[in-house]
């Protein structure tokens, strides 16, 4: 039985039907996709979140950055910039600009000019700039810079000409070209934000985007479809697609049924109890890539008793990983020893596993005079790269504690209520994760465990360590690799001797996907891209 048909849906049927009757064949016919995504994202802009689900719908469909980073070269790549030049102290970025990149158009905003240096230094001064018109629209902050620290990286940002902009540091940091490619260096249409706060109404720029990517966002309805159109103008490579809708889905098995039904042509996040079905369907393909992630279980070491380390470590040891491989994972992930994944430049062969020893866990719980112990896990409602299955994983874990008298109650919410929640930082511990925004080892040490980063949300630890802190910013001022490498497997050793978290599993990115589905490149980092997509058009069209 098939699902009803949903209002987007007509849209792209129509979209055929004209094409057909103007003389195309259907091989000749505009492309329309459907991706079954997993929640709705909570911004139109990533500045202000680190949500995977907001990033996949945002920062690779409507916006461009001024690099790029292209895993296949393993280097940074000319994008809204065409070229840099890095000055011999460090400290000075200077990016000439593409000339004749265009805006989208939509019904609150038609562009006169094109993109230019005013449109870089309005997108980033928002964020470095707390006098800044739009810096206190956001209410979320801007929460992968602020882990960062990059307000206090920026001596300035200037204007050289129409078409060349100079980023200038304090101090050195090797990840700040890194920074730049990642999913949140966005650019923005300052015209456009001028216009909104000449209106009066300067929060819609993050409710109604425009960018320069190479789709346009058209229609949003909550809980249920995100509507793009081809960007016409787009600066780069023309996408096959013309139509691109993100079909809201929140249940894993319902996206999977859509994709069965032929409802979706992709499909987010699937269970790995699920995909032995997508062998029995011919016309179904499961598509594994390479990613760049790290899934955890987080101590709120702000919050008695997880602010005494033997009783993390204890918690720590108490955990069967292999287990939760074997039932979450299956053959889709490999057991993290910290929280570098194997393919990181930085990563440390030698890092022992975690050892299994609930025994031990008992000896440590009962010499730090903890008894009758009781503890909160939340869990994310939805499936993620990183960990496909939440709730199993925290089922596991409670198990895995109650061997040791330890009580686990189970805590989630619907996926905007529990991120909501996350950033009041009112729990006790919490299974989350984190998905690499670039290749620099410090993507994964500054937002996740630095002191800044708590301010920010992205450190849910809560964990501050001078020692830690003092070897990662050594890293960051550091321009040789092998010196670099070798100061963040220091810093991961400190990290695994406080056990702030414990490190759980890497995991492939998972994608489902239809067989007219021919090509769909993914990136080890940041969100889902459609832009290079090959369909296979005459299957759509019959």
């Amino acid at each position: 039985m098939r699902l009803p048909t949903p209002r987007w849906r007509h849209a792209i049927t129509a979209l055929c039907l004209t094409a057909l009757a103007t003389g195309c064949t259907p091989e000749q016919v505009p492309a329309g996709l459907v991706y079954c995504s997993e929640g709705n994202p909570e911004s139109f802009n990533p500045q202000l979140s680190t949500s995977g689900t907001t990033l996949d719908a945002t920062s690779n469909q409507i916006y461009s950055r001024l690099v790029d980073y292209a895993a296949d070269k393993g280097a940074i790549v000319p994008a809204l910039a065409t070229n840099w030049h890095i000055s011999e102290d460090g400290l000075v970025y200077n990016f000439t600009l593409r000339q004749g990149v265009q805006f989208h158009s939509s019904e609150r905003f038609t562009p006169s000019r094109t993109f230019n240096a005013d449109d870089v230094i309005f997108s980033f001064q928002r964020i470095v700039d707390d006098k800044h018109p739009f810096h206190a629209i956001s209410k979320t902050g801007y929460p992968f810079f602020d882990s960062i620290g990059f307000a206090s990286q920026i001596a300035s940002i200037d204007k050289i000409s129409d078409y060349e902009v100079a980023f200038t540091l304090h101090d050195p940091d090797a990840s700040f070209l890194s920074n730049l490619s990642s999913a949140f260096a966005v650019v923005l249409s300052k015209e456009y934000g001028d216009q909104l706060l000449l209106a009066g109404r300067p929060e819609l720029i993050d409710q109604y985007p425009i960018g320069t990517g190479p789709f346009s966002m058209t229609e949003y309805v909550k809980n249920d479809h995100i509507r793009y159109h081809r960007h016409p103008e787009f600066w780069g490579k023309s996408p096959q697609l013309e139509m691109l809708v993100f079909d809201i889905t929140p249940k894993s098995g319902t996206r999977l049924v859509k994709l069965i039904t032929g409802d979706c042509s992709v499909s987010a996040l699937p269970k790995a109890g699920e995909l032995p079905v997508i062998e029995l369907h011919e016309t179904l393909q499961v598509q594994s890539d390479p990613a760049m992630n790290v899934a955890y279980w987080s101590f709120n070491t702000q919050k008695p008793p997880f602010d005494n380390v033997d009783v993390r470590q204890a918690l720590a040891m108490a955990i069967d990983k292999q287990n939760i491989l074997r039932a979450v994972y299956r053959d889709t992930g490999v057991e993290a020893r910290g929280i570098l994944p194997p393919s990181s430049w930085a990563y440390n062969d030698s890092l022992k596993a975690q050892e299994y020893d609930p025994k031990q866990a008992i000896k440590l719980l009962e010499q730090a005079g903890i008894k009758d112990l009781e503890l909160d896990i939340w869990a994310m409602p939805v499936g993620r790269s990183y960990n496909p299955n939440s709730l199993k994983t925290a089922e596991l874990i409670q198990s895995d504690l109650a061997n040791i008298g330890v009580k686990v109650n189970i805590i989630s919410y619907g996926w905007s209520v529990f991120t909501q929640k996350l950033n009041q930082s009112d729990y006790d511990t919490v299974l989350i994760g984190w998905n690499a925004d670039n290749s620099d080892p410090d993507n994964f040490f500054t937002p996740l465990l630095s002191c800044g980063s708590i301010a920010s949300g992205t450190n849910r630890s809560r964990w501050c360590n001078t020692q830690f802190e003092e070897i990662i910013s050594q890293a960051r001022q550091n321009t040789s690799k092998l010196e670099r490498a070798t100061l963040y497997q220091e810093a991961e050793g400190i990290m695994k001797s406080q056990m702030p978290l414990v490190s759980l599993a890497h995991a492939q990115k998972q994608t489902l996907k239809r067989n007219n589905v021919m090509q769909l490149p993914v990136s080890p980092f940041g969100g889902i891209a459609f832009a290079d997509l090959t369909i296979k058009i005459a299957e759509t069209a019959n």
